[in-house]
């Protein structure tokens, strides 16, 4: 057909990848994507408290099931093995950077998020900092770390169902076949999301995680024992394989630099604890111990696909030099074939198609579960932060719903705009959002959690730098590869020290900086909002429904007491020790009189 020239002639084709229609493939993917938009509309949502945090009633196993499937996207189940196939030893960036990230989230964010009980990471901002300008520029930020993200969750949506569905291009009028693929794709997921909000995402998350996983850790186990890899357990035996894959594979920094190795890690780490559809998990949850748990459950079931990953590119990556050609060197292999490396080395041990389509379903479970938390997180930005809170206060829940549903249809037709000609591969892009996320949300979660200090003027100071030094490296980078007129990177310089994946690692410091020195330059925040704040590090329990602002204002002024009366230090290291700090301000009637003024 037509189609399959306009497709042989993208640098997106995978070599050796089957591109044909495989009917029991294809039944099975329809099969699941028809389970997810059902569980959609059985959970669909009527009202706001659903729509954003699913009633703050999911558990810790399912919470963290969710927090799984949200996390494992495209870039984790495709990009990471992809990444460490190409780049062999540095392709373990992801994962390291990746797994410590929710170390961080576990000890310093999870529980005090929940007690401060917002329903977005933008409501986070704006009511810490007590504006609307920080809350405004936060919703900005998520809705486009929802964007950037979700390009590499589609683009391996598509290069997946490739293989499931064949080659359509010209479908389409104009359009290649991985583009046509695109299109469909998208249009499912956005069908789903619009129809179902966070509750019935987290239940369609839990289901993911189900079948993501057990496609992944399946498909390794048997491509090892069928290769004569591996018999018991992969993620240990694929070791005795790494010294035939040459130097690329094994050698530390072989393809990259060390410090670009330090950048992207440091850049992933807090880009992990600065995500929106991560940190909004922390929302949904009915108390604080159950975020806990919830992260401590969401990092296990991660960890079995990560621990699994370099196994899988291992396999996949002496498949290839078996079966296709020599995997490093001129030509070697493409970012294209890379980035399907799992399906790939399912295809070339002569597995059944109804297998290799199972691993590949897994592929775009995994893309989908992303993309809903993404979208949510980006639609409920607009809907609740921006349009609710900044331009119609008065809005009624059907007014919010609907405009957070458009903002999931407006975000799904950028995301498949930029998505039909991508600018990197899954992984990089992924990396320019955590870059993002890392920059401009983790500073002020981190600041605004621990340091009652931190006040209007630093957040507004610190995001805009942030935003500012995030944007010099895309400009650097990204933008060129859509200007035809212009080479990639308009700086080499600038791409080696400040590089547009691990660009955190210049801009944190100086956000961290900007934002503690203006704080400390203008005046303190209020007391109430201090209270509030040290109120998120007290070891008493709160209501499902409550919130911290909720025990400040029922207190009548009083300093967040626990402990036969004491209040909660919240430098304590561990949040839980008790001491004694109403005698910060002077006496209670002194704290009692300033609070009231300063309402």
């Amino acid at each position: 057909m037509t189609g399959a020239s306009l497709l042989l002639q993208s640098d997106l084709l995978p070599e050796a990848l089957d591109i044909s229609f495989k009917l029991g493939p294809s039944i099975l993917v329809i099969g699941m994507l028809g389970l997810f938009l059902t569980i959609g509309f059985v959970f669909r949502v009527a009202d706001t408290e659903n729509m954003w945090v699913a009633g703050r009633s999911i558990g810790n196993v399912e919470n963290g099931m969710a927090i799984g499937a949200n996390w494992m996207s495209a870039a984790s189940y495709l990009g990471m093995a992809a990444s460490i196939a190409l780049a062999g030893f540095y392709g373990l960036v992801y994962v390291v950077g990746w797994t410590t990230g929710y170390f961080i989230l576990l000890i310093f964010l999870a529980a005090q998020l929940r007690r401060f009980g917002k329903y977005t990471a933008p409501d986070f901002v704006g009511d810490r900092f007590n504006s609307d300008t920080a809350r405004a520029i936060a919703a900005v930020t998520t809705f486009l770390i929802g964007f950037v993200y979700a390009i590499g969750q589609a683009k391996g949506m598509a290069l997946v169902g490739l293989y499931i569905f064949g080659n359509y291009g010209g479908l389409i009028p104009g359009l290649d076949g991985y583009q046509v693929m695109v299109v469909a794709m998208m249009v499912v997921t956005v069908a789903y999301l619009t129809l179902s909000g966070m509750l019935g995402a987290t239940k369609n998350q839990a289901v993911q995680y189900v079948i993501l996983i057990l496609a992944f850790v399946v498909g390794l186990f048997v491509v090892g024992y069928t290769n004569g890899y591996s018999t018991v357990l992969p993620q240990l035996e694929y070791g005795a394989l790494i010294s035939q894959l040459g130097s690329e594979f094994s050698e530390p920094f072989a393809s990259s630099s060390y410090y670009l190795w330090v950048a992207t890690t440091f850049s992933l780490i807090v880009g992990t604890c600065g995500l929106p559809h991560v940190l909004v998990r922390f929302y949904t949850v009915e108390s604080e111990r159950t975020a806990r748990w919830s992260t401590v459950w969401g990092l296990f079931f991660i960890c079995i696909l990560y621990w699994s990953a370099p196994a899988f590119a291992a396999f996949g990556t002496d498949l290839y030099s078996q079966n296709i050609g020599a995997t490093y060197g001129d030509p070697g292999m493409t970012s294209a074939a890379s980035e399907v490396i799992v399906v790939l080395a399912t295809q070339l041990s002569g597995l059944p198609e109804w297998f290799v389509g199972i691993v590949a379903a897994g592929g775009i479970a995994a893309a989908i579960a992303t993309v809903a938390g993404l979208f949510i997180a980006g639609s409920s930005a607009i809907s609740h932060d921006i349009y609710t809170n900044i331009i119609n206060e008065d809005a009624t829940q059907r007014q919010q719903i609907l405009v957070g549903r458009l903002s999931i249809v407006a975000l799904g037709a950028l995301t498949t705009l930029a998505a039909l000609n991508p600018a990197s591969s899954i992984a990089a892009l992924v990396g320019y959002a955590f870059s993002l996320a890392g920059s401009v949300l983790f500073p002020m979660f981190f600041l605004g959690m621990w340091w009652e200090n931190a006040n209007r003027q630093g957040a507004l100071a610190g995001m805009t730098t942030g935003l500012t030094l995030w944007s010099i490296p895309m400009i650097n980078q990204i933008v060129p590869t859509y200007i035809g007129s212009l080479e990639a990177p308009l700086s080499a310089g600038l791409a080696q020290w400040m590089p547009a994946i691990g660009s955190a690692l210049i801009t944190l410091p100086i956000v961290f900086v900007v934002t503690i020195v203006v704080s400390m330059a203008t005046d303190e925040p209020s007391l109430e909002t201090k209270r509030i704040v040290r109120q998120c590090h007290s070891p008493e329990p709160m209501g499902q429904q409550e919130t911290a602002e909720d025990v400040v204002a029922a207190d009548g002024g009083e300093d967040v007491a626990t402990d036969g009366g004491r209040a909660v230090d919240d430098a304590g290291a561990d949040g839980n020790r008790a001491v004694d700090d109403a005698g910060a301000d002077g006496d209670r009637a002194a704290d009692d009189a300033t609070t009231e003024e300063e309402r």
